[in-house]
């Protein structure tokens, strides 16, 4: 397995940043990362470290809250909007045009939305982390309420339900099987893929313990799992049979001893995910493997103001948006 990283080895790019959940990398070396500041948007993070920003053209007493991003052919986004009650997704434009995608399901107003994926068919798979509202009412073991919606043609169905506290999730390179984070379950779930994108094959890859909270989730070349842990500031390698080693971690004692009880006992709030003491890792929610051999790791966070990296040991996985045409918004950072 691959060996661990030392923190004196990360690196930082960007700065100013609010709130960087989610990252897209591309091969014209610029990060793209979600981004709170004023109305929201989308935060462009040059090579040279310098951020500009995308913010939708929203009124000021409404903001697009993004949580997970996904870049579209042509420079667009897609945006899965993390309100305080209401979510669903949005595509927003390299001008701050901001348009609906998808806001309700079934005659009911999405929750909070929380990662969009776009796969090589043009579809959408999006993933809601509960119904319980606030959200926090589900930083539980026995959460069972999140789903995944499929956008396909304009239309839209839950293909997955019953999850605890769905997360990121990936597809394989082939596209039969996606994977998934639940995050206060505890485990990294497997789907297999049917043809008309229904999932079924429900399976558990992998389990984690005490301490561990996985959000974000990327694969290798080699077909393993890269999971980042919000609270604990880990990043997780994974085998295919479950094998895990922990490759980074900026975890403090004293605070996970007083979250992992809360947790346990059904107690645990925001300010168990917000209180985190930690001065490098900002609790980390997603890796993106990125740069001229894909090999750099880029970590979004909750609490951060920039872009934590290091130089993984492997090849991370070339996804489509890599290579994806920028459109006007290459000349929309550029300027």
């Amino acid at each position: 397995m691959p060996t661990p990283i030392q923190l004196d080895e990360v690196t930082f790019r960007g700065s100013g940043l609010s709130r960087p959940e989610c990252l897209v990398t591309h091969e014209s070396g610029w990060l793209f990362a979600a981004d709170w500041q004023g109305a929201g948007g989308v935060a462009c993070i040059a090579p040279d470290g310098g951020v500009t920003r995308i913010t939708a053209r929203r009124p000021a007493d409404d903001p697009l809250r993004p949580n997970g991003i996904a870049l579209e052919p042509g420079g667009t986004f897609l945006v899965a909007h993390l309100g305080a009650d209401t979510g669903g997704v949005f595509r927003l434009h390299p001008d701050g045009a901001c348009a609906p995608v998808l806001l309700e399901l079934d005659g009911k107003v999405l929750p909070p939305s929380n990662f969009p994926l776009l796969d090589r068919k043009g579809r959408i798979w999006l993933t809601i982390s509960t119904r319980m509202v606030p959200r926090a009412l589900d930083y539980r073991p026995e959460a069972h309420s999140g789903f995944i919606v499929l956008i396909e043609e304009g239309r839209a169905r839950i293909v997955a339900d019953g999850l605890g506290y769905t997360n990121e999730c990936a597809l394989s390179p082939d596209e039969r099987f996606l994977f998934v984070n639940e995050t206060f379950a505890r485990r990294l779930t497997r789907f297999s893929v049917l043809d008309d994108g229904s999932l079924v094959d429900r399976t558990t890859v992998t389990t984690f313990g005490a301490g561990t909270f996985p959000d974000g989730v990327a694969l290798d070349e080699a077909g393993d799992f890269w999971i980042t842990s919000i609270i604990s500031n880990r990043v997780i390698h994974v085998r295919g049979d479950g094998t895990q080693r922990i490759i980074l971690e900026e975890a403090d004692d004293a605070h996970l001893t007083a979250v992992e009880p809360a947790f346990l006992h059904g107690s645990m709030g925001r300010a168990h995910l917000d209180g985190s003491p930690a001065r490098c890792l900002r609790n980390v929610s997603s890796l993106s493997f990125g740069g001229p051999t894909l090999r750099e790791a880029y970590l979004g966070c909750l609490l951060g103001e920039r872009i934590a990296q290091f130089t993984a040991p492997v090849r991370g996985l070339a996804l489509p948006s890599h290579t994806m045409p920028l459109g006007t918004l290459a000349r929309q950072v550029s300027r």
